[in-house]
């Protein structure tokens, strides 16, 4: 693979089970380039470990003086030159090359399940954690990939210098073929201490890398409640415990190097010390000293890949062990699907909470916790599971999909059930671009965006995109900044909500679509949505009565299943939970309202006069 073919076809399934199998199966799937790094790796560290042998017969020449053999030493010389160049060259491109391809197949992986996963991802995984995987761990991993490259080569050249010196001249050869393992070895005791901190580095980053997140994308909430300084300040506590984290492990390392420094120049004193001894008594000659003495000093050349091969293993480890946690998730339901990839059309079930949305109409799911909400409106769309049930790989009952058209939707396709239903969270996500990029997504064509932005009642942030486009008049070509950060917050809402519509799927699963906009322009996108979605499959999880009164039919769900059925009208009055949680009533006001009814002839509650009032406004703004 070459850096112009990528991206992969294909990039394969990894090998999640743990950080170093991810690493081992990574390298399978490198083995061609490896093996042409470790030929150029060989071609030049041989080449440089040749310097000190034609170096020794250069001077041998002059004690002998032989021209003849002076003049081909130096032929020899320029020889190895230029394989040193072309050896470095090619070697140094190939290494590369590994890198970016290793690292672009991690991130195809990650995308990939990225994809299949959807907004289930960050409940299972901080969003800071997922940032660092895809960036800092991501080129650790390559790092890792690209040191092998090189090490492989070095080690090679290691054994054959030892083995060559050990025949040219054993009585030095056996001091270097005995020392040299010694110093491949010699730090292996101070390894797993330099691995843990810069395991715990590792994480101190991830941990500011989250928080750093968290802050950025909740920094309209900080400046409205006055918590910029808050944040700063754990972000620079944060900040201080990854630079202290640094610092130790950066003093491990040093150590390391210094080790890696100390012992060849211990074996060059040796070899040195034995060698005059050997050359005086006459047992050896000068060139072969002096050859000795060169190629152990050039030996600390390839020992260097040993310790930058334990370096970016330790760095690695930890960041192939975390991008095999994100690539080990796995959808609750079956990715490959077993019935054909059509999509179903019908009433829309879950058998967990007994939640039924029919065919054609207009469902609204009233839910007081929340969070509950988003797992069931995820659950419908087949992202996540519903309650009490177990994550994937756990003990425990079997996950129970959702039914769409009698169809689980487990059952199908990936692509075909996120093409029958389309789930929109109560935190879209608006992309940089322009506004027509923005909405050109995948759709059925048979709404357009303008129908699509007046329903969602998109006028005001038209005129607010076109006046702050200096170059363009059409708002369809304004562009949208990062996340929407300079619309307000109903304004992205609204955004969201037609990009959602203009899809125009079997099946919409809003969630929350609302909830940052007045009580009007409220009240007409219920009208726009129902007028647009008619014959189409609604589900819309919310509280606001201008919203419910729209619906065909609202469904209270609590403690994970359906408590009863109604519309708007029916369910406010005689249903005490349902009032609970869409008027906000608190338990003195019904205690009030219990005592009203219990006066004979006595006038209306105060809570009923608040819910006539509520329905009075639904009427009067619809």
């Amino acid at each position: 693979m070459q850096i112009q073919d990528l991206p992969y076809p294909d990039p394969g399934v990894p090998d999640a089970h743990s950080g170093p199998r991810f690493l081992w199966w990574l390298g399978r799937n490198q083995l061609g380039g490896q093996l042409k790094a470790l030929a150029w790796g060989l071609l030049h560290f041989l080449a440089v470990s040749a310097l000190p042998f034609c170096v020794g017969l250069a001077v041998q020449s002059v004690v002998d003086r032989s021209g003849t053999r002076l003049a081909l030493t130096g032929a020899l010389m320029a020889g190895c030159g230029a394989c040193i160049a072309l050896g470095e060259l090619m070697l140094h491109r190939t290494a590369v090359t590994n890198w970016i391809t290793a690292a672009a197949r991690v991130q195809q992986l990650l995308a990939r399940r990225t994809a299949l996963l959807g907004s289930a991802l960050t409940r299972r995984v901080a969003a800071g954690e997922v940032v660092a995987v895809s960036t800092g761990d991501v080129e650790k991993i390559g790092w890792f990939v690209e040191a092998v490259s090189r090490f492989s080569a070095a080690a090679v050249t290691v054994v054959v210098v030892c083995a060559a010196l050990a025949v040219y001249q054993p009585a030095l050869g056996v001091i270097v073929a005995v020392g040299v393992p010694v110093l491949a070895v010699a730090v292996l005791p101070l390894l797993p201490r330099a691995t843990r901190r810069a395991d715990f580095q590792r994480e101190k980053a991830g941990r500011a890398t989250e928080l750093a997140s968290d802050t950025v994308a909740g920094l309209r909430v900080l400046r409205g409640i006055g918590g910029e300084e808050l944040f700063l300040d754990r972000y620079r506590r944060a900040s201080q415990e990854v630079r202290r984290a640094a610092v130790r492990s950066a003093r491990m390392w040093s150590l390391i190097s210094a080790i890696q420094v100390l012992l060849p120049g211990l074996l060059m004193i040796a070899v040195v010390w034995r060698g005059v001894q050997l050359a005086r008594d006459g047992r050896i000659e000068v060139g072969e000293l002096v050859t000795v003495y060169s190629a152990v000093m050039l030996l600390t050349y390839p020992l260097r890949h040993f310790e930058e091969i334990a370096m970016a293993y330790s760095f690695s480890r930890p960041s192939a062990r975390r991008a095999a946690r994100v690539l080990s998730l796995e959808r609750t339901v079956d990715s490959a699907g077993s019935l054909a990839a059509e999509v179903p059309g019908g009433d829309l079930y879950d058998p967990v909470t007994g939640l039924l949305a029919p065919a054609g109409r207009l469902t609204a799911v009233v839910c007081g916790d929340p969070d509950a909400a988003g797992l069931l409106a995820e659950r419908l769309g087949g992202h996540a599971s519903g309650p009490g049930e177990e994550a994937p790989g756990e003990s425990g009952p079997k996950s129970t999909s959702v039914v769409l058209g009698g169809v689980p939707l487990d059952e199908l396709p990936l692509e075909c059930a996120r093409t029958a239903v389309l789930v929109q969270d109560k935190d879209p996500v608006l992309l940089s671009g322009s506004l027509r990029e923005l909405l050109d997504v995948p759709a059925s064509g048979l709404v357009s965006a303008e129908a699509a932005l007046s329903a969602a009642q998109c006028g005001d942030v038209l005129d607010a995109l076109t006046q702050g486009s200096l170059d363009t008049e059409d708002p369809m070509d304004a562009r949208v900044t990062e996340r929407g950060r300079s619309l307000s917050g109903g304004q992205r809402q609204r955004l969201a909500l037609a990009r959602s519509l203009i899809t125009d799927p079997e099946v919409l699963v809003l969630d929350e679509p609302t909830s940052a906009v007045d009580s009007h322009t409220e009240a007409r996108i219920a009208d726009g949505v129902r007028s647009l979605r008619a014959g189409r499959t609604t589900v819309v999880f919310t509280s606001s009565p201008l919203l419910l009164d729209h619906a065909d039919r609202v469904v209270l769900v609590s403690e994970g299943e359906v408590v009863t059925v109604g519309t708007h009208r029916e369910l406010v009055h005689g249903e005490p939970r349902y009032r609970d949680v869409v008027t906000r009533e608190t338990g003195e006001e019904a205690a009030g309202e219990a005592r009203g009814r219990a006066v004979p002839g006595g006038v209306a509650s105060d809570d009923e006069a608040v819910l006539d009032g509520v329905l009075e406004e639904i009427e009067e703004t619809a």
